[in-house]
């Protein structure tokens, strides 16, 4: 199957919080493309708009706000077509126009939420928006960049028990 956790990953992350404003990296057409061209994927405005609606369906879904039912409409009429070639067995996606790119993203989420089981989640850091997808063997990881929001928290709870100790 399908899987890539790449561009999963990026389309969740496209709604950082920089300087301390969220900013939305899809949130116009222009930008929508660019971001679909980067990855590979059909540049259509359909496709732009189906990549926004599913971002925000998966985003919720990940922080446990909604359900994966909201998935249907972007996997309806997806298909896989086997072809046998040299004694092996290829399979093809035959993804729906205008939707490919989401599609995709869907594909890529069923795919780790089946084989890494809660290893897609939030950032811990409550203050961003970003995600991580955790391949530490222990499956620890609460940040989504140990240098960045990790520091941040572990300073915090420093700066806490200092200031809060006799």
């Amino acid at each position: 199957m399908y899987v890539d956790e790449t561009l999963l990953l990026d389309l969740l992350n496209t709604t950082p919080v920089v300087g301390g404003a969220p900013r939305d990296e899809l949130a116009d057409a222009d930008g929508g493309r660019r971001w679909l061209s980067a990855h590979g994927q059909p540049t259509g405005v359909d496709e732009w708009r189906a990549l926004r609606e599913v971002r925000s369906v998966l985003q919720a879904i990940v922080r446990h706000d909604a359900s994966p039912d909201g998935l249907a409409p972007f996997v309806e009429g997806v298909t896989r077509r086997a072809t046998l070639t040299d004694g092996s067995v290829e399979w093809t996606l035959d993804l729906p126009e205008g939707r490919t790119a989401a599609a995709r993203v869907v594909l890529a989420w069923d795919e780790l939420r089946r084989s890494s089981p809660g290893r897609l989640r939030p950032c811990a850091n409550e203050e961003c928006r970003l995600f991580l997808i955790d391949h530490s063997k222990p499956n620890r990881a609460r940040w989504c960049s140990m240098a960045v929001c990790g520091n941040r928290m572990k300073a915090r709870r420093h700066y806490h028990r200092t200031r809060e100790t006799p």
